[in-house]
């Protein structure tokens, strides 16, 4: 069951890095990657602002640069 969703782009470096943080703090299985790359929709929306973290059950999202404690918050 996907619970949060990671807007990012293949190759990108801080994307690689933020899934680095959410792992310990959220179950791999819960994340699910999204590249943004082939929407035209989530370019727009997030093209200069990820790696995104959106929390799916309300859409709250983290932008980057976030923090270990600002993913355990959104994981609480």
């Amino acid at each position: 069951m996907t619970k949060y969703k990671l807007y990012g782009s293949e190759g990108c470096h801080l994307c690689e890095q933020a899934l680095e943080l959410c792992i310990p703090h959220i179950d791999a299985s819960k994340i699910e990657i999204i590249d943004i790359v082939e929407d035209e929709k989530l370019v727009a929306l997030y093209g200069i602002k990820i790696p995104v973290l959106e929390r799916c059950t309300d859409n709250k999202a983290l932008y980057w640069p976030f923090s270990e404690a600002q993913i355990q918050e959104l994981n609480n």
